[in-house]
Order: structure tokens, then C-alpha cells, then sequence
């Protein structure tokens, strides 16, 4: 941590703290940064405004375009398991996007510990997703949605959901504290006050545009780390839920991650950046970027997911498929990987009708069976996988 620079941070202070390392048992002393409070409607450059004001108006349109559609739920499936899977790479964590869609379909037991983290994460949002118009962005909100992202992971304890009551440091898994690439505040009352401070921004209502106040949310979430692991995870969950608390968006259709992952130095350095410059001005303008961006190519997803639906159906009409088989291929762009049960469920036919029907659309080289097994047989889409995962 480059501890000269952030003594000089406008915006925060180094607080001093010391411990022992569980190495050497060898006592140690160093700096932790407190970050103050956000402004309350901060002054933005003219280049941030424009940034926000173009990200706005991307989401107003990606949440139109949905909202015209007949069933909007179809597609939310595999726009959540596509931002869990980039959210978690970014947090070390990787998984294929067949082995994230097919992890639904699988016991606990049977998950990878990559699956399950990720598994985690989409549970968490899917919560998160269901109860936000009635829930505040609190502590005790989050808190439970950490504890969703964590367990049965590495990062489990039996402190999950609470804010930490321990030192961490950004960068020094298994090295000395002075290594690490930053220290967030310590915990205790200063940990506890900001994180009161953060809700209490986020809730208050003023003319900041609400991109404009996701990044500076997301900036002073990641600063804090508040809790004692999924920080990144949730803070790029809080990104989501802000807008569709707003009013802004009203289905999670914003993948944000998929461009930070691509971008991770860029992104890192961003945050870091803004708590020694002061200046939320750069940060806005790449976070505004992203969501820009990404509510554009999310719009031309959804509009190629659709055209490989109406395709895939024109096809099989021709062909003289109907009833069954018809009404599972409109559901293939949100479960491009499935199984017989599941699309029973989705369709309201017997098991036996549904199987059928699946060995139809099999023998059209719509499906393809993946697991070479003769029972709890999962069967891919191809079309639909291409178009929904990321490149």
C-alpha cells in the first residue's frame, strides 16, 4: 500500500493498527484507511454528468425492450447465471457457463466448489432480486445476502452476515499486512459508523443521477470491506439492486461484470485511484461506461436470443412439430441447458409427454443429451448457450 500517497487522500485518513502475525507471532504495526462519508449531491464534472446521463438512457432502453416482451422471466435466468459466473472470476473463481447452467440441476453434494460458489451467488441475487421493492439496501439486508454468497465456501464462519470484527487486507493472502495492495478500515465503532453512513447515502433521495450513485456506492462499499469475505461479489450485486430499487429497472438484465472482468487491472486501479486522487470524477465516468456499454450489448442479446427463438420454432412448424415440443423450444433461450422434469414443470405436461417431446427436438439437432446417462439426463441448446454466454 502505498502509504504516503494516502496520507495525502482528501477524502479519508490513515488510521494506524497493529497485530500479530499468526506466522511468526512476531508483532506488527501498520496503516488502515477510513474513508469519510459520501457528499451529499456531489459537484460531478460536465464529462461525468454526460457519462451518467448516457448510461441512464442505455438502461431506459434495455428495460424497455423487456419490458415489451410476453414473459421477461425467461430471460433473467441466464442474464443472473452469466453476471454470477464474471462476478466470481473476478474474485478468483472460474467455472465453464455449461458447468454454471448445469449446476441447477445438481445435489450439493455433486457441485464443484467453483459451482457451488457461483450457485451461491445466483441464490443470493434471485433473493435479493424478490424482496428489494419492500427491503431497504441495509445492513441487515446485506448481511443476509452475504451469508447466502459464503456459505458452504471457504469463506464461511460463523461470523458470516455480520460485519467483520477482524483486520483485512487487499493482497496479501498468506504475506506480510505491509505487502498488500490496500488495508480498508479497521474493525469496530469507525467500520461500524461507515457503514451506517454508506446505508444512510444510498437511501437519501436527491437529484444525483442514479448511475452516478451506483459508482460512488460501489466505490465506498469496496473501500470499507465490510465484511469478512464476498465483498466485491455483494458490492456488484448493490450495483444491480440500486436501479431496480430506484424504479429505474424492473428485472436484473444488467451485466456489469462480464466488462469488469475483462478490465480487472482497469477496474482495481479505478477504485484505488479515486481514494488517493479524491476525484470521483474518473471513477463515475468508467463505471458509467460500463453500464453504458453493457445495457447496450445486453439489448442486442436479448434481441438475438429472440430471433434464435422465433427461428427455432419457424423450423420446427415446418416441419410439422407441434404442441409439446413447440412449447419447450420457447422456453430454450432462458434454460439452454434443461432436463425432462424441468421442462415438464415449465410446460404443465407428464413427464412421459415431456420426454417424448425432448426425444423430438433431440432428433431436430435442437437438443443435444450432454450427460450420457440414462437417467437425470441433462440436453443443450446449442443456439441458445452460444448466444447467451460471454465471449
Amino acid at each position: 500500500m502505498d502509504v504516503d500517497a494516502l496520507k495525502e487522500s482528501p477524502i479519508g485518513t490513515l488510521v494506524p493498527i497493529s497485530g500479530t502475525d499468526p506466522r511468526t507471532t512476531q508483532p506488527w504495526s501498520y496503516w488502515a484507511y477510513l474513508p469519510d462519508p459520501l457528499p451529499v449531491n456531489p459537484d460531478l464534472s460536465a464529462a461525468a454528468i454526460m457519462a451518467t446521463a448516457r448510461a441512464g438512457n442505455a438502461i431506459a432502453r434495455l428495460d424497455q425492450a423487456v419490458a415489451q416482451l410476453p414473459r421477461p422471466e425467461i430471460l433473467v435466468r441466464p442474464i443472473i447465471r452469466r453476471e454470477a459466473a464474471s462476478t466470481s472470476a473476478l474474485e478468483g473463481t472460474y467455472a465453464s457457463f455449461e458447468d454454471v447452467l448445469t449446476a441447477d440441476f445438481l445435489d450439493d453434494r455433486e457441485m464443484t466448489s467453483e459451482q457451488r460458489e457461483i450457485r451461491n451467488y445466483v441464490h443470493a441475487t434471485e433473493v435479493a432480486v424478490a424482496h428489494i421493492t419492500e427491503r431497504r439496501i441495509s445492513r441487515t439486508f446485506l448481511g443476509e445476502l452475504q451469508l447466502m454468497i459464503v456459505r458452504g465456501t471457504r469463506g464461511e464462519t460463523t461470523a458470516s452476515g455480520d460485519i467483520r470484527s477482524h483486520q483485512v487486507a487487499i493482497g496479501a493472502h498468506n504475506k506480510p499486512i505491509d505487502t498488500a495492495r490496500f488495508v480498508p478500515c479497521p474493525p469496530g465503532d469507525q467500520l461500524e459508523a461507515g457503514v451506517a453512513a454508506w446505508e444512510d447515502w444510498v437511501a437519501h433521495e436527491d437529484n444525483t443521477l442514479i448511475v452516478a450513485k451506483m459508482a460512488m456506492a460501489h466505490y465506498q462499499f469496496e473501500t470499507l470491506h465490510p465484511y469478512g469475505d464476498g465483498n466485491g461479489r455483494l458490492g456488484r450485486l448493490i450495483a444491480l439492486l440500486q436501479p431496480m430499487k430506484a424504479g429505474e429497472l424492473r428485472w436484473p438484465i444488467l451485466n456489469i461484470a462480464p466488462w469488469l472482468e475483462a478490465r480487472r487491472d482497469e477496474y482495481h486501479d479505478g477504485l484505488l485511484n479515486t481514494t488517493i486522487t479524491g476525484d470521483y470524477n474518473p471513477w463515475i465516468e468508467f463505471f458509467s461506461t460500463a453500464v453504458a456499454e453493457q445495457a447496450k450489448e445486453g439489448l442486442e442479446r436479448i434481441q438475438r436470443l429472440l430471433k434464435i427463438r422465433d427461428t427455432m420454432i419457424l423450423g420446427l412448424r415446418e416441419k410439422g412439430l407441434r404442441g409439446s415440443a413447440i412449447e419447450i423450444a420457447e422456453w430454450l433461450i432462458g434454460y439452454p441447458v434443461i432436463d425432462v422434469n424441468t421442462a415438464a414443470t415449465l410446460t404443465g405436461k407428464t413427464f412421459q409427454a415431456t420426454n417424448t417431446a425432448i426425444k423430438k427436438l433431440v432428433d431436430e439437432n435442437i437438443l443435444t443429451e450432454i450427460t450420457k446417462k440414462k437417467q437425470n439426463r441433462l440436453f443443450l441448446c446449442t443456439d441458445a448457450w452460444n448466444a447467451t454466454r460471454w465471449e
